[in-house]
């Protein structure tokens, strides 16, 4: 029998999966047609499908957002602000504004937000704006696709600290949690992705000792779940 320990575990995991993960909130408002955007160095551009699944027009609002790691300009979005008819799909494009070849993967968030259109005066009215917010990964010309990239993450144990080291040219993106093994402890990670060249170290709950291996939760490229992925810890080294 599992015991209690184990199984708060799990529901602390299965519910940063589910929120981390799930993508766009089915609800109505603006609907991207996926919940990730890819954008292909080689190909100049992006696009995606947004779907008014409102009864009424609204304004779509587009704006590629910054991570706090890499806040270098690369895209511009077109259109930004444009309308779209109630249950109608509106084509958003991303273009390449790069001063140079990309070296690895990049990361970027974009998010789109519906406006409703103002109602007629004299009437009152609440008027709620549902904005979805998704991933925006940028690949470089030339490197090959990898459908699991937390494959290439190593771990690491020295003193008191556990630290992640994605060597890569790939962002990789994972539940913050992290299950540690044997002992099945969590560790927690600062974020949800980890750039390329990054290190990050864990917030552990308890002792290190006898730790060997982690149980992560990644998400592929395209933003769908994968199966947990089970890595060994190097112990000792810098």
């Amino acid at each position: 029998m599992l015991s209690l320990s184990v199984i708060n575990s799990a529901r602390v995991l299965c519910a940063s999966f589910c929120l981390w993960f799930s993508g766009a909130v089915i609800a109505d408002g603006m609907l991207p047609e996926t919940t990730v955007v890819v954008f292909y160095e080689d190909q100049g551009e992006a696009t995606i499908s947004i779907k008014n699944t409102d009864a009424t027009p609204a304004l779509l609002h587009s704006v590629i957002e910054n991570v706090p790691e890499d806040v270098e300009p690369l895209l511009i979005v077109t259109p930004p602000i444009t309308r779209v008819e109630a249950g109608e799909t509106q084509l958003v494009r991303f273009i390449g504004t790069l001063k140079e070849p990309l070296k690895t993967q990049r990361l970027k968030r974009v998010s789109f937000e519906g406006i409703p259109q103002a109602r007629a005066p004299g009437r009152a009215t609440i008027g709620i704006t549902l904005r979805q917010n998704l991933p925006l990964i940028l690949h470089p010309r030339g490197l090959p696709l990898h459908h699991s990239p937390w494959e290439l993450l190593k771990w690491k144990h020295v003193g008191e600290a556990l630290s992640v080291h994605n060597d890569s040219a790939y962002v990789v993106r994972l539940a913050p949690e992290v299950l540690l093994l044997p002992q099945k402890a969590l560790a927690t990670l600062p974020r949800t992705y980890i750039l390329p060249g990054e290190a990050l170290t864990l917030s552990v709950e308890g002792a290190l000792e006898g730790v060997a291996a982690v149980e992560i939760q990644p998400a592929t490229v395209y933003g769908f779940s994968a199966d947990n992925y089970r890595a060994l810890i190097n112990a000792g080294e810098g």
